[in-house]
């Protein structure tokens, strides 16, 4: 039999038993260059073992310590809003005759929905417009103009930079409810007080949001994107736009998100700023409302049920710009 045959042979025999070893250098031109295979399951396990692989997961402890910390921080966020709930279908009797945590003798939700819609000639729903109208308008401007700043400071070098960066941590770490009173002082003396302006103007600055998206565009924003887009004749703005603001889509809604959940919350600003009735967000309605719960209770019903719509634009706006982070997340990633 010659050589040839006997290749041919070992390579048949080799395929039925599942076993094929490359010839030795040296050995001949015909078995040079021939993979290795080792029978199958032992085969693959060694190969698991060299390449590290282990099953995916944390150890069981670890797992039930992070699940209950997250049981936890959800309970305590829920439950005033489950409270909230429950307690807007109840009547004034049934409000402080029943325990807070279920409902009482008779469901008056809808009703009490109406009475809260209706109440002191329907002004519940002007303040709802008002709040959105702070929220809305405040969070979008705030937002372009934090990000515009932001992605200014992590590509381009210019002087002073390092000190606008810290003087921008430094309106970080100052809370709001420091600057109302200066801010009303400033206002009142060129006549913006007790106007929508009031309310707006100071809700267009957002320090955190700047911050983050300076770090943020610093990360995602890559130099050589920039340079191929100047290359090619775009202006700095259209770079901004085009190019920049498409990467930053996970900061700008992160960003929207928070400045909006901040306006529409914010309480002491509104206070000092405006007198008139007409001109108030929700929480500054609301507030007006408990304040004559001592000497009117049905006042209570009526707070409940104006807390209870108060948070619905809230979750709507989470559910829908929810999508955005999850693309976020899986940006940059290849497929294995």
């Amino acid at each position: 039999m010659s050589a040839t045959d006997a290749s041919k042979n070992a390579l048949a025999a080799g395929k039925a038993t599942g076993t094929l070893e490359t010839d030795r250098p040296g050995s001949g031109a015909a078995g040079a260059g021939t993979p290795r295979r080792r029978a199958g399951g032992a085969g693959n396990r060694g190969a698991d073992e060299r390449s590290g692989a282990r099953a995916a997961g944390r150890s069981p402890a670890t797992t039930i310590i992070v699940t209950a910390v997250l049981t936890i921080v959800a309970i305590y966020f829920l439950v005033p809003v489950y409270w909230v709930v429950v307690n807007a279908t109840k009547t004034t009797e049934d409000l402080f005759g029943t325990s807070g945590f279920w409902f009482g003798n008779e469901f008056r939700l809808v009703e009490n929905i109406s009475a809260v819609l209706s109440a002191n000639g329907g002004i519940f729903p002007r303040w709802a417009l008002n709040s959105l109208l702070y929220s809305g308008v405040g969070s979008l401007l705030a937002t372009y103009f934090a990000v515009a700043a932001g992605y200014a400071l992590a590509k381009y070098s210019f002087p002073g930079r390092k000190f606008v960066y810290a003087f921008v941590l430094g309106g970080v770490l100052v809370p709001g409810t420091a600057t109302a009173l200066p801010l009303f002082f400033l206002f009142s003396s060129v006549g913006l007080t007790n106007i929508y302006w009031s309310v707006l103007i100071p809700s267009l600055v957002s320090p955190f949001g700047l911050f983050l998206a300076a770090i943020y565009a610093g990360a995602a924003v890559p130099d050589s994107m920039l340079e191929a887009g100047r290359l090619d004749g775009v202006s700095e703005i259209g770079l901004f736009h085009r190019l920049a603001l498409p990467q930053l889509t996970p900061a700008v809604v992160t960003i929207l998100l928070f400045q909006f959940v901040a306006i529409w919350n914010n309480y002491f600003l509104p206070l000092v700023m405006l007198a008139d009735e007409r001109l108030y967000p929700i929480t500054l309605g609301l507030d007006s409302w408990r304040a004559q719960t001592d000497r009117l209770p049905e006042f209570f019903q009526l707070t409940t049920g104006g807390a209870l719509l108060s948070v619905i634009p809230l979750a709507i706006l989470i559910l829908v710009l929810q999508r955005f982070w999850r693309g976020g997340l899986t940006e940059g990633s290849v497929k294995g």
